[in-house]
């Protein structure tokens, strides 16, 4: 296997974890370069559910490291629920590291994030509240704390003393939320100190220039269309979940990526607010919902549902940099006469049709879907394990999602267990 990125092609939600968890059996090392606990990967594997948030999926091979890098945030309670949730499964965390240089969540930022959204009234994001957006911005504001941090006392004092007291001017003056004083702060310090201290990898130097020559595998969270640069902006993450995300938060260059595999459904999903052309809010998109099972992992919110869009995939083919496709939950459709293709968008203001993705978020509640009609196959996907024993319609499908996208389709996914995967070989 090469070097290879796993990333989301639409706005989160597309079958991540699986994907992640069947390539990390050929991996040596894995690595969650960005985002928090706002991300949610659910992996079936020998009859049995694993939810994971910041851990990377790959845990569950005792053989491969598993490295949560210096582009995430960590929320330490909710990094302590999931070792606790996963150690009741029987998942080993021997091989589990995470970079120092990891910006810590802390309460204030899960305050002010609470705040920010039960406030803001038609400005509202739809963020998950865990403090991702704060945490992000007080690292670029420079004013964020590191794991490594907590490991010396006089950096720590240092940075409390520079960070506090323009924390609590805003935490007071701003949002009207109490205060922290600096004492209360290094008592929850110290406690994260402990938390992390079996797994914080200080020779991450090293670590990564032993693996050089290994097999990597990059997991991403959220999806291309949520990146804060590329995304729905401002309805987007606050962090790269595109291919390029990886050279940044993993501590590898890009010249160790030879691979970027994005995740799609065959439809599309999407949770909180913003833009989304191909929703449907009929019977359609209901019954899309049912039996895609699509509430949110990390906040059980019923997932907007939509027919699969070719023109935000072919944007996140360029911008995520996207090599081949996994395309997953096509078993979704198996009771479908037929299925809808948006190939297109019509401007309702003056029929102008957009075949590229409109950046501009605010022109898209004037922006209507062009649908291609195809046929449904009406049989049960969920056993087939070859792409030569999939239904003439199925395979049509797949073949005009491929053409519209302009990447290969090279894994399928026909339902949430491991063996339930289709691995279509290179030609």
């Amino acid at each position: 296997m090469k070097n290879t990125v796993v990333i989301g092609a639409q706005w989160g939600d597309e079958g991540k974890a699986k994907i992640t968890d069947l390539l990390a059996q050929n991996a040596d090392m894995i690595i969650r370069y960005q985002g928090g606990c706002n991300a949610g990967h659910t992996v079936v594997a020998d009859g049995k559910t694993y939810k994971f948030h910041m851990i990377p999926s790959g845990i569950l091979y005792d053989k491969t490291i598993c490295f949560i890098g210096a582009g995430t945030v960590i929320h330490p309670e909710s990094f302590e629920k999931e070792l606790n949730e996963l150690k009741a499964e029987g998942v080993n965390f021997k091989n589990l590291k995470i970079s120092p240089l990891a910006s810590i969540t802390m309460p204030y930022h899960i305050e002010i994030d609470g705040y920010t959204e039960s406030h803001a009234g038609k400005g509202k994001i739809g963020t998950t509240k865990k403090g991702i957006g704060p945490t992000y911005s007080d690292k670029y504001a420079r004013i964020g704390l590191k794991i490594q941090d907590l490991y010396s006392y006089e950096a720590l004092s240092e940075k409390l003393d520079m960070i506090l007291p323009l924390k609590n001017k805003v935490l007071k003056n701003v949002y009207g939320l109490e205060e922290y004083t600096k004492e209360c702060i290094i008592s929850l310090c110290e406690k994260y100190a402990e938390l992390f201290k079996p797994y914080v990898c200080f020779d991450w130097q090293d670590l990564l220039n032993r693996y050089k020559d290994r097999t990597i595998l990059f997991e991403g969270a959220q999806g291309v269309m949520l990146d804060v640069d590329y995304g729905t902006y401002p309805f987007v993450t606050s962090s790269s979940p595109i291919g390029g995300g990886a050279a940044v938060g993993s501590g590898y260059g890009p010249y160790m990526i030879n691979e970027v595999v994005g995740v799609s459904k065959a439809y599309v999903t999407r949770v909180g607010e913003g833009p989304f052309v191909s929703e449907l809010t009929d019977e359609t998109g209901e019954k899309i919902q049912k039996i895609g099972r699509e509430f949110g992992v990390t906040t059980g919110r019923p997932r907007r549902c939509g027919w699969f869009d070719s023109v935000i995939m072919k944007y996140a083919v360029l911008v995520g940099g996207i090599t081949k496709v996994a395309l997953t939950k096509i078993d979704v459709f198996d009771t479908f006469d037929e299925i809808k293709i948006c190939t297109a968008y019509k401007d309702c203001r003056n029929d102008r049709v957009y075949t590229s993705y409109p950046t501009d978020v605010f022109i898209h509640k004037y922006l209507e879907p062009i649908y291609e009609t195809m046929p449904g196959w009406k049989t049960s996907l969920s056993s087939i394990r070859k792409y030569e024993d999939l239904p003439e319609n199925a395979k049509k499908y797949i073949a005009k999602v491929e053409d519209l996208i302009g990447a290969p389709i090279g894994i399928i996914s026909v339902g949430p267990d491991r063996e339930q995967t289709i691995f279509i070989e290179s030609t």
